[in-house]
């Protein structure tokens, strides 16, 4: 965090200053991290306690300030010896703190850029591309994992400090509106729009509310931003409208009139045997660099492109943006993450892309398992183990069926449907994946599929590995909702 007082940080919450005997309040100017984890705190941070739904944050505060924190923000003064702010919402006191904090760095000596990104699908696989990309150019802050809503956007905008150069914020949404309040928080100086998808369709009504919704990063850029958005997408590619200054293209394909700006683009692309993408890079002006990506999957040429388009705006040159992203082979954790498992006796390759579900990610999901090895003759056993997609409103369980169908029809060997025990809905979602899988194995006479519906992930742990062990060249995909518990189960392999 920027350097800041006591009084400064509680007139920035719109606070209370308490403090309580015995507590030792910091003095003067200091730096502090601020965290809404206690297991997180250490010297000289400010807590921030937030009631939750299983843990209430007030219960820690006692806590932290034996690790020596220098502050609480809370909405109740605390028996704790430790200076408190109180404040009526910790949430809101925390995106205050997060903006007052930018504000500071803003007016501090020296550039500093923020970029947010939004889109249905690819946010923190292009978040991931394009730190490393912009850590190239200076000091550069980004979201752990997917830290993208009111709650982890501010927490990530209170690292930025004197020297940091870029901001990434990565901005989600289950509601019309929420993007607008992160933009307050942390106004774009480049806005990033990937996709409007389907994900969330049950919460949003429709793809038009959807973009609607999206379309509120656009529209909260600083004034003279920079708005970088998918001309393949009509949803985004219509957001060129509400744009405050100059608007970018990327993408692989274009919907936009004849005539119109060009597009950083990809030309060329194949996949090699584990289905990492090489391609030609074309950026707006015809310059063109080769570009081979050390993460796997088709569909992340485009957040690669994304990126890319960023890292020129902010100066980069084309050549040092082909060699970053062909060195970047690790991104966020359970997303088209790669290992080699031996569990029972048996031994398998897991695609690790766990972290979340929605149709278009399922299919970019099942694309590179079709294509893992598929290039060089070899023809590994391929198992997707697949969890229910939530959010996906009244044409949910047709659109499971549809995944179902669309796997059969990828060649997967074995499909796993997951569900839950304790969750008819959860349960009935992942019956769907089987129903839509066993129809598409009836309508086109397809032999040899075998088509699983379980109720835990303990039953498709034993699944795999019998799988595994009577086909030595064994390839599983873990795809699905974060409730589908199939993250647990990486974990649970990678130990």
């Amino acid at each position: 965090m920027m350097p800041v007082t006591l009084a400064q940080v509680a007139e920035a919450v719109d606070g209370a200053l308490h403090i309580p005997d015995q507590a030792r309040a910091p003095q003067g100017v200091f730096e502090p991290t601020v965290v809404s984890d206690s297991r997180q705190a250490h010297d000289g941070s400010i807590f921030v306690a937030i009631p939750g739904e299983r843990v209430d944050g007030h219960d820690f505060v006692a806590q932290v300030a034996g690790k020596g924190a220098a502050a609480a923000i809370v909405e109740h003064p605390v028996d704790a010896p430790i200076a408190q702010i109180v404040v009526k919402d910790s949430v809101i006191a925390l995106g205050r703190l997060a903006r007052y904090n930018l504000a500071a760095r803003r007016a501090a000596d020296g550039d500093f850029t923020i970029i947010g990104i939004t889109g249905s699908v690819g946010k923190t696989t292009t978040k991931d591309l394009l730190h490393a990309l912009l850590d190239e150019l200076g000091p550069t802050v980004a979201p752990f994992g997917s830290f993208n809503n009111e709650i982890g956007l501010p927490l990530t905008a209170l690292h930025v400090g004197k020297r940091t150069r870029y901001l990434i914020a990565e901005m989600g949404a289950n509601h019309v509106g929420e993007i607008a309040r992160l933009t307050q928080i942390a106004p774009p100086d480049i806005a990033v729009v990937l996709k409007v998808g389907v994900a969330h369709l049950g919460e949003f009504g429709s793809r038009e509310r959807i973009a609607q919704a999206k379309s509120e990063i656009v529209r909260g850029l600083a004034p003279h931003g920079t708005a970088v958005l998918n001309a393949g997408d009509p949803y985004v590619a219509a957001m060129a409208r509400i744009a405050p200054a100059r608007v970018l293209w990327f993408g692989l394909d274009d919907t936009r009139q004849e005539g119109a700006e060009p597009a950083t683009t990809a030309r060329d692309i194949t996949l090699d045997d584990l289905d990492h993408p090489s391609f030609t890079l074309v950026d707006a002006d015809g310059a063109t660099a080769k570009v081979t990506l050390g993460i796997s999957g088709r569909h992340n040429v485009a957040n690669a492109l994304a990126a890319a388009t960023v890292a020129r705006a902010c100066g980069m040159t084309l050549e040092r943006i082909a060699s970053t992203l062909s060195r970047v082979d690790r991104i966020s954790a359970h997303r088209m993450a790669v290992s080699r498992i031996e569990r029972g006796g048996a031994h398998f390759t897991l695609i690790d892309d766990s972290f979340n579900a929605n149709p278009d990610s399922m299919k970019a999901g099942l694309d590179g398992l079709a294509a893992w090895h598929a290039q060089d003759g070899r023809q590994p056993y391929r198992i997707a183990v697949l969890g229910a997609m939530l959010e996906l409103g009244d044409t949910e369980r047709d659109q499971h069926r549809q995944i179902g169908a669309y796997t059969v029809g990828k060649g997967i060997d074995e499909i796993i449907a997951v569900g839950n025990r304790a969750d008819a809905h959860f349960d009935a979602l992942a019956e769907a994946v089987s129903q839509g899988a066993r129809e598409r194995v009836e309508a086109s006479g397809r032999d040899g599929v075998s088509i699983h519906w379980v109720h835990d992930a303990a039953q498709a742990d034993e699944l795999v590995v019998s799988a595994a062990a009577n086909h030595a060249d064994t390839v599983v995909l873990l795809k699905g909702s974060h409730m589908s518990g199939l993250s647990a189960l990486a974990e649970r392999w990678s130990k």
